[in-house]
C-alpha cells in the first residue's frame, strides 16, 4: 500500500474532493483525520472509510481560525507520534462571472484572503511537526483559472496564482527539513456539483451562454480539452495518493496538471 502508516489530515474533508482523496489515503493504509465544519458529512465520510476497513477519524473545526487548526494538528500530532500528510482542499463560495466594472472590490478581494489564509494557517500548523521528523507531504489545490483568460474570473484567478505562488515558496522553504509541497490544479469536476460550492458557479456559468450545467461542462469537456473529457474525482484522489506517497518522493515545488488537457504546459 502507498500510503501505509502514515498519518494524512485533509482540511476540507466533507468536500467532494476531501472526502475522495480520504477514502482512497484510507485504502492505501493511511490514518485519516478529516477536517471540516459539517459535522454530519465528515461522519458519513468517516463511518463509510471504517466500513471498507480503513481508519479514519473528524473533527469539526474552522480552516480560517489558527487557534483552532494548531491544536488540532498538535493533538493528532500527539495521539499518532506524527502528521505525514496534511492536504488543504477548503473550498471557498465566491463570486464569478462579473466582469470587472460590475465587480466590487470586496468580492475580488474575498476568494484571494480566504485561500490565501487557510492554506497560510494549515501550512503553519503541520509543518512544524514534519520538519521536526524531516518528513512531510503538504498538499495544496488550485485551478486552471490562474493561467486562462476570460471574463468574471479575476478574484478565482488571482487567488489560484495566489496558492499556486505560496505552494512553490513554500516547497523552497521546508525542502531542507526534507518536507515535500505539490500543488494539484484539476479543472472543473462534474461529479461536484451535487456536493460542492461550485455547483452554484457552473450554474451561473451556464446560464451566461443559455444552457445548464451539464450542457456546460459537457462542452468544455469536448471543445477545451485535449482528452475529451474532465477529471473525476477518483482521478484526483488517486493522483494525490501517489504525490502524498514516496513513490514521488522526487517531487516538489510542482503545480501538477490535472486539467485533461485544458492547459498544456
Amino acid at each position: 500500500m502507498l500510503l501505509e502508516g502514515k498519518t494524512a489530515i485533509i482540511y476540507g474533508g466533507s468536500g467532494a474532493i476531501g472526502s475522495a482523496t480520504a477514502g482512497v489515503f484510507a485504502r492505501e493504509g493511511a490514518r485519516v483525520h478529516l477536517v471540516g465544519q459539517t459535522e454530519e458529512r465528515l461522519r458519513r465520510t468517516a463511518e463509510a472509510i471504517e466500513a471498507r476497513g480503513g481508519s479514519a477519524a473528524y473533527a469539526v473545526v474552522d480552516a480560517f481560525d489558527a487557534d483552532a487548526v494548531r491544536a488540532h494538528a498538535d493533538a493528532v500530532a500527539a495521539d499518532d507520534g506524527h502528521i505525514d500528510i496534511a492536504m488543504n482542499v477548503v473550498g471557498v463560495p465566491h463570486v464569478q462571472g462579473v466582469p470587472l466594472a460590475d465587480l466590487p472590490v470586496e468580492d475580488f478581494l474575498l476568494p484571494v484572503e480566504r485561500y490565501a489564509r487557510t492554506n497560510v494557517v494549515t501550512a503553519k500548523a503541520v509543518a512544524g511537526h514534519m520538519q521536526a521528523r524531516r518528513s512531510g507531504v503538504i498538499l495544496t489545490i488550485s485551478a486552471p483559472g490562474s493561467q486562462l483568460p476570460g471574463i468574471g474570473h479575476l478574484g478565482n484567478a488571482a487567488a489560484c496564482g495566489a496558492v499556486e505562488a505560496f505552494s512553490r515558496v513554500l516547497a523552497g522553504e521546508l525542502g531542507p527539513d526534507g518536507v515535500r509541497v505539490v500543488c494539484l490544479r484539476p479543472h472543473a469536476i462534474p461529479e461536484s456539483i451535487a456536493t460542492s460550492h461550485l455547483g452554484a458557479v457552473f450554474t451561473s456559468a451556464a446560464a451566461r451562454v443559455g444552457t445548464d450545467a451539464p450542457g456546460w461542462l459537457a462542452g468544455l469537456a469536448e471543445h477545451g480539452t485535449l482528452l475529451g473529457r474532465l477529471p473525476t474525482l477518483e482521478d484526483v484522489a488517486e493522483y494525490a495518493a501517489f504525490v502524498a506517497s514516496d513513490r514521488a518522493r522526487a517531487m516538489t515545488g510542482a503545480i501538477a496538471n490535472l486539467t485533461c488537457g485544458a492547459l498544456v504546459d
